[in-house]
């Protein structure tokens, strides 16, 4: 699958619309009770990265981003505005923020996760696009130093160790990440509201299975 490890613009992609997506099969037996299942493990995210009322500069910037990827052909980074850190938004990252894997002694390549939890239930969401620089990892609380105790893999979210951790020991992360996304579309219009500003009403962006 083509990629290209580049964001969109975030100042475009900020105030834009989307969230996650669930694929429920519901069907609706003789006594009016209800079976479901879902053939999807995880949800899959959509957004809309139209620009409204913006400067010709942007709309311009928008079109090239496009043409570059070649529609739909190139998949691309995308920062979710309302879910782009390992806590919350509101927060600073840390290397506690999300419990990775447990040390056996012998592993040596942690996959990075986010826990999304309400009640008793919950759902672990892989992440596979750390924006590089924002990685910070801990061994049973004691926080490791990049590239010395530790290596990430930006490109599919995997932390390496040069040695197992312990038997039973927790990791843990914090980042801040990207969606791996493509254009939904293979046509995007604009329009030219001045001399100096133009809108793209709608340009669908899909999440990638990568």
């Amino acid at each position: 699958m083509g990629f290209h490890e580049i964001r969109f613009p975030a100042n475009l992609s900020f105030g834009s619309v989307g969230g996650p997506e669930r694929r429920t099969e519901i069907v609706t037996l003789a006594n009016g009770f209800e079976e479901r299942n879902t053939p999807w493990a995880h949800s899959r995210r959509h957004y809309d990265a139209g620009v409204s009322l913006r400067s010709l500069d942007d709309v311009e910037a928008l079109i090239a981003f496009y043409e570059a990827r070649r529609g739909q052909l190139f998949g691309f980074r995308w920062k979710d505005w309302p879910d782009y850190k390992s806590c919350l938004p509101s927060k600073t990252v840390s290397a506690d923020d999300q419990l990775i894997g447990l040390g056996d002694g012998e592993r040596l390549v942690f996959s990075l996760s986010k826990t999304y939890q309400s009640g008793e239930q919950s759902y672990v969401r892989p992440i596979v696009k750390p924006v590089l620089g924002t990685v910070l990892v801990a061994i049973a609380g004691d926080p490791k130093v990049e590239s010395l105790e530790f290596s990430v893999d930006v490109t599919r979210g995997q932390i390496s160790f040069p040695t197992p951790p312990d038997p039973g020991v927790r990791i843990t992360a914090g980042f801040e990440f990207d969606v791996p996304v493509r254009f939904d579309t293979d046509q995007i219009q604009t329009s030219v509201e001045s001399f100096r500003a133009g809108s793209v009403p709608s340009v669908p962006v899909l999440e990638l299975r990568v």
